[in-house]
């Protein structure tokens, strides 16, 4: 007798993403989704879906010059559904069309945005709507005051509407190319007030993570009743941008004062994933060695757990910290801010970070075997696969002279990156019932 396939939660979240690909990619096969005579490539119009529903960012072609205004809509709703969660989208739709959601529902939004618990998750999707309505419409407003200026009112109003989408959804994806250059991202606006200190804001607010809105929205300033999980993002978030900052305004010395503190944040809150740059990453002028290192790490870690952003999350990033510093310290658990963490948090931080990594390096190892016979060096290849499982977009401007096979490659570590390793592994299996425990014994660490 056939064995009938359990759908799980996990299962639900990894085809429902694939699906939001696949749409993506016939709707940008579309003669009509671009400028030039005939559709775009197969490769192409994947790579672009799978980057604007995983909000990477990474590109083959630049979006403005090559995807026509049907195909940046159609990019532009893959960001945004990709960015709040497939199921925000999914729940959103039922309850305008006054359908109950039922217990597997809520099950499937749990997984999709890492709740702790089943109970609020309709008033956790109120939240994140009402948030992503709110962040976007004041990102958008404010960067309208820079851009209307440079393309009109037409143009401005919608650019300052997708850099704001796209800034607060983690996504990179740009619409610079209107200015003549390709791949620009917005190198143009490095110093500018409105452009450094707006486009970090969104992607900050948007990398904090659902959980930490309705936490702060509840208890305002009453700091103490922050939940552990708040405390954690909120801290390890200020001190990776305030100790990267100084780091890359250091290394950045040869700009002028006032352009270097504004290109200095913004380059130490985008790699927390967003992908926008100021300061060009390659070819004549670019920035240095450190900051391209600083990059890779900020990108390796990235935002919060339901959030907009991908990595490891700064969440799980502490977790490890402060088990390494009970180590040091010779304490028996992991404790921080008056509470002791439990066991199961930090074993699976160990698991995510794990599994993490070992995709990275299978990613990095085929990449380098594809472009055996290419000039590229190890940092340029490391660069781009950190930033694709990172779900960040910045590029060393690879990406688009990679082989065929390398691109896919990238493609299915942005896929990764967005829905989780764990999570991906996890839906490979059925749960099975519980067996009899093995004997138990240890081994040598370190």
């Amino acid at each position: 007798m056939q064995r009938r396939i359990r759908m799980t939660p996990t299962r639900l979240l990894v085809l429902g993403y694939l699906a939001i690909i696949l749409i993506g990619t016939v709707l940008l096969l579309l003669p009509v989704a671009t400028k030039g005579e005939g559709s775009a490539s197969f490769i192409d119009a994947l790579f672009a879906s799978v980057s604007a529903s995983c909000v990477t960012g990474l590109v083959l072609q630049d979006t403005y010059m090559y995807w026509s205004l049907f195909g940046q809509i159609v990019l532009l709703i893959l960001i945004q559904t990709g960015g709040i969660g497939f199921m925000t989208v999914v729940f959103a739709f039922w309850k305008l069309v006054g359908k109950r959601i039922g217990l597997k529902g809520r099950t499937v939004m749990q997984e999709s945005v890492n709740a702790p618990a089943l109970s609020g998750m309709v008033k956790l999707t109120g939240t994140i709507l009402l948030g992503m309505l709110i962040f976007e419409s004041i990102g958008a407003f404010v960067l309208c005051f820079r851009f209307v200026p440079d393309f009109g009112w037409g143009r401005g109003i919608y650019f300052a509407i997708f850099t704001s989408v796209s800034a607060f959804c983690n996504a990179g994806f740009d619409l610079m190319g209107a200015a003549g250059t390709e791949f620009a991202s917005l190198t143009a606006y490095s110093g500018d007030p409105i452009i450094c200190i707006t486009v970090p804001l969104l992607i900050i607010i948007g990398g904090l993570g659902f959980f930490v809105w309705q936490d702060m929205r509840e208890n305002r300033f009453h700091v103490r009743k922050y939940s552990l999980h708040t405390k954690l993002v909120l801290v390890t978030t200020g001190a990776l941008i305030l100790v990267s900052w100084l780091i890359i305004f250091i290394a950045e010395g040869d700009l002028p004062i006032g352009e270097r503190v504004l290109s200095a944040f913004f380059t130490a809150t985008s790699p927390r994933t967003a992908g926008f740059n100021v300061l060009p990453l390659s070819g004549e002028g670019s920035v240095k060695t450190v900051t391209i290192f600083v990059t890779i790490v900020l990108m390796l870690i990235g935002g919060s757990s339901g959030s907009t952003a991908g990595g490891i999350k700064t969440n799980t990033f502490a977790v490890l910290m402060l088990s390494v510093a009970s180590c040091l310290t010779g304490k028996r658990s992991v404790e921080c801010f008056g509470r002791r963490l439990d066991e199961d948090n930090v074993k699976t931080a160990t698991q995510f970070v794990t599994l993490y990594l070992l995709a990275l390096i299978l990613g990095i190892v085929l990449i380098c075997l594809f472009e055996i016979r290419s000039d590229f060096g190890l940092t340029e290849i490391v660069f781009e696969a950190v930033s694709a499982i990172g779900t960040v977009g910045l590029t060393l401007g690879i990406t688009p002279q990679l082989t065929i096979a390398s691109q896919v490659v990238l493609a299915i570590l942005m896929y990764l990156g967005r829905v989780g390793c764990l999570t991906f592994m996890m839906s490979l299996h059925t749960p099975s019932a519980p067996t009899a425990s093995l004997p138990m014994e240890k081994v040598r660490i370190g």
